[in-house]
């Protein structure tokens, strides 16, 4: 006989691990406290909303995030059917129409009957088989029930978000399309390029350096002694720009505001540095300022963009803004298959385990749900092979040292080395990884 399992969080993870349990013929009550109590950096009140990047990250089979891609495209996973569904052009990246595609889920899970969406705040964890995906931004009430059950401090670490100009807003006269070596869905390119000569990029770098940033409330800066994280414990893979010009003044010309792969059709001649914008909805009249996550003020977010060439009478949707993940100490608390040590019916899921990365959250939500629905039918959950993208992110969550744990997104420095003595490059190792986790994980599923 089939058991209930309850669902803390509808975000990404949340939302893939409901749909995969209901999917097996388990009933699932999702718990999600959206609209009702709001976090401060979403805007909706659909499920699985994208808060930072509307990118999903690269679609090329040899690299970490395409690999992962293609396993959660085996593994039928039903986000990322519609963030293909919801796509918008972003060269060789998956970017999607962020309220579309949060539109798209919160539609599939209504329509979904073996689930009942409750709109409310969990504060203590239930009995019964439990996935928590409540997220980074799980309220102050749930992440004290967490410290209490798993008698860890939560973890965290500060995230920024990128601003949003409209469209026309900005000067096509100074600004081109293009994508990076050609790359893209359209003719001329699915980026928007603002370039910059040197003398721009040294007076944009010296504005950005002395400019004010927001205070970090109290309890955002109050750190537990012993806890490795606090208001300068950022995700290095969404680092705000300020925090990355403190690190020299060439450090944003080799990050970001790279231009290699890119010609000024203008002068025929790569620019010395270029700001990337991305398209954010599918009619194309909203775009975002890749890389640009920030916690400038609103005045000196106008003030220091307006400087970036073709954005001087940008017109800003969104400012840029910047909130706190929380995670928990993963490997003193979780088994590989994402389980509580202590109760194993308790089954833990996206950001909140310390995977980072859209991508990450859904396939951790999605193997929760496979996982919490086998406990249902009676059946253990199964460990997925270390040598797919996915089950190297569960070991490693499940196996780094406690003492310095930080969280990780999908990369190949987390799988296993490849031991048949095949002298490869760069690119070649990236290939082989492939068809190592295409293979395995084939097996897996066949077995």
């Amino acid at each position: 006989m089939t058991k209930e399992v309850i669902v803390i969080g509808g975000g990404l993870a949340g939302s893939e691990a409901a749909w995969q349990v209901a999917k097996r013929g388990v009933d699932v009550v999702l718990y999600e406290m959206r609209p009702l109590k709001q976090t401060g950096a979403h805007q909706s009140g659909y499920l699985a909303e994208l808060v930072c990047s509307n990118s999903l990250g690269s679609r090329l089979p040899d690299r970490a995030s395409g690999v992962l891609m293609t396993e959660l495209r085996c593994l039928e996973s039903m986000l990322l059917s519609i963030a293909e569904r919801e796509a918008v052009p972003a060269g060789g990246a998956l970017a999607v129409d962020r309220e579309a595609f949060a539109r798209g889920v919160t539609e599939q899970i209504d329509t979904q009957p073996q689930i009942t969406l409750i709109r409310e705040e969990v504060d203590r964890i239930p009995d019964g088989i439990v996935i928590v995906a409540s997220g980074p931004l799980t309220s102050d009430k749930l992440a004290n029930e967490l410290s209490r059950i798993t008698g860890e401090e939560h973890l965290y670490f500060f995230d920024a978000i990128s601003p949003i100009v409209e469209a026309e807003s900005i000067d096509m006269s100074v600004c081109f399309r293009a994508s990076r070596y050609g790359r893209g869905q359209i003719a001329e390119g699915d980026y928007i390029n603002c370039p910059m000569n040197e003398v721009e990029y040294e007076a944009f770098i010296d504005a950005l350096l002395g400019s004010e940033k927001i205070p970090l409330r109290d309890f955002e800066v109050a750190v537990k002694a012993g806890v490795r994280a606090g208001p300068h414990g950022y995700f290095e893979g969404c680092l705000p720009v300020e925090v990355i010009a403190e690190r020299g003044r060439e450090s944003l010309a080799y990050g970001p505001m790279r231009p290699v792969g890119l010609i000024d059709p203008r002068s025929g001649k790569r620019p010395y540095a270029v700001v990337q914008l991305r398209q954010d909805n599918l009619i194309g009249n909203l775009y975002n300022i890749v890389g640009f996550q920030t916690n400038l003020t609103y005045c000196e977010q106008d003030r220091v963009l307006s400087m970036i060439p073709g954005l001087e009478e940008a017109k800003f949707i969104r400012y840029g803004q910047m909130h706190r993940n929380t995670f928990i100490n993963s490997p003193m608390v979780l088994l590989p298959t994402l389980q509580f040590r202590k109760r194993p019916i308790i089954i833990f899921a996206g950001q909140i385990t310390g995977v980072e990365g859209y991508l990450g959250n859904i396939a951790t939500g999605l193997y929760a749900g496979c996982s919490a629905a086998r406990l249902a039918h009676g059946d253990d959950p199964i460990i997925l092979p270390q040598t797919t993208m996915l089950g190297s992110l569960c070991h490693y969550i499940s196996h780094a040292d406690p003492k310095s744990f930080q969280p990780m997104k999908a990369n190949f420095g987390i799988m296993p080395p490849l031991d048949d003595g095949t002298r490869r490059n760069r690119r070649q190792r990236a290939q082989a990884y492939s068809i190592r986790s295409s293979n395995d994980l084939g097996l897996f599923i066949n077995d």
